[in-house]
């Protein structure tokens, strides 16, 4: 039997907190349109079922569209059963809203709540959102040995056992219940290791990248079960954008077209395409006097990619010895700063170059 694990989806994600009005909207569509492919991805692949651990919504206020498009995307696939256990983001604006649920969706409650799997009832589903009261009753969880148990839970694993957070997932708690595969949402980055002697836990990260503190590829896992209770693993990637940082070194470069060429290069050797969403940060150290001009380096390359920033964190350094004997006023002003007390290095290059920029008669 075939299985899809996916969390964190997300829909309905502002995402404005580095893209326009326009181009969040873009991307709160085709985060919809890859939860749909992967939908589609799944009936193509003899997928029996979908388990989503949570977070398929970013919060309570969730559009018609979405809210209609899941539903019908679900409804339209009833040979798959989906079994969606809600996360902290998720709230009941989805389900409340919902006149009548498809019968192929599966849900959870505050206790745990077992489905059955295989046309011999051979792998099992179980699991449980924490009540806002209090965590799960882990002593509660009893699994038959002789099937291929599989938990879903969200939020943070972690080895300690006190408290009642319901944010966290107790390892120690859960090991040694007949626990196979542990299907956990909450970290969007994938993540696997092992549970105890019989089981691993796994975290598929989220489906699509919704900003550049979740670089990288991203998508869902693929489970296969055999009879004889084996099961593989894959990782698939399937999200239509990724969002990379590469990092670019400038170091002795002395100005716009010496600094575009390294940009180029490098973007050419990391191959990177229209889909990828891009920050790319200059690091090294450059001269004081050296001609940067940021917004024209941007404009070159944002029509290549589907977003494209440079942050700029390179730093700055002064040859003084290059203004040592210089009789003009600028040598007379660098020998100035380097004279000054109570200035860091930094702090001199930066003034020194503020003020190198302004006898030019550039902008500062």
């Amino acid at each position: 039997m075939k299985l899809i694990h996916c969390a964190d989806v997300h829909l309905d994600a502002k995402m404005t907190s580095h893209l326009t009005g326009e181009m969040a909207r873009v991307r709160r569509a085709e985060l919809l349109h890859t939860f749909c492919r992967m939908v589609e991805y799944a009936a193509s692949s003899q997928v029996e079922a979908v388990l989503i651990a949570g977070d398929l919504f970013d919060g309570k206020n969730v559009s018609a569209a979405a809210r209609n498009t899941v539903k019908d995307a679900i409804a339209d696939h009833p040979e798959i059963s989906f079994f969606y256990l809600r996360g902290n983001h998720d709230a009941d604006s989805f389900l409340g809203n919902l006149q009548e649920w498809p019968d192929n969706l599966k849900l959870f409650g505050d206790t745990w709540t077992t489905y059955l799997l295989g046309e011999t009832g051979g792998i099992t589903v179980t699991g449980a959102e924490p009540g806002r009261e209090g965590g799960i009753l882990y002593e509660r969880l009893v699994l038959d040995a002789e099937k291929f148990n599989i938990v879903v839970l969200h939020g943070q694993v972690t080895e300690h056992t006190a408290g009642n957070d319901p944010e966290y997932v107790k390892l120690k708690l859960l090991r040694d219940k007949g626990i196979d595969y542990l299907a956990l949402g909450h970290v969007h980055a994938c993540q696997e290791a092992r549970l105890d002697g019989r089981g691993s836990y796994c975290y598929p990260g989220c489906l699509e990248g919704r900003g550049f503190d979740e670089c990288g590829e991203h998508g869902f896992v693929l489970l296969s079960v055999e009879e004889n209770g084996t099961c593989t693993r894959e990782f698939v990637p399937f999200a239509s954008r990724f969002y990379h940082m590469p990092e670019v070194d400038i170091t002795g470069c002395r100005h716009t077209p010496d600094i575009a060429r390294r940009i180029r290069q490098a973007l050419e050797e990391a191959a990177y395409d229209s889909r990828c969403m891009l920050k790319v940060v200059l690091t090294g150290s450059v001269e004081v006097d050296c001609e940067k001009n940021m917004e024209i380096l941007a404009k070159q390359f944002e029509p290549m990619y589907g977003y494209l920033e440079i942050q700029d964190d390179s730093v700055l350094y002064v040859d003084y010895s290059l203004y040592a004997l210089d009789q003009s006023l600028k040598g007379e002003f660098v020998r100035t700063v380097q004279a000054a007390q109570g200035l860091g290095q930094e702090e001199k290059a930066a003034i020194i170059r503020c003020g190198i920029r302004a006898l030019s008669g550039e902008a500062i």
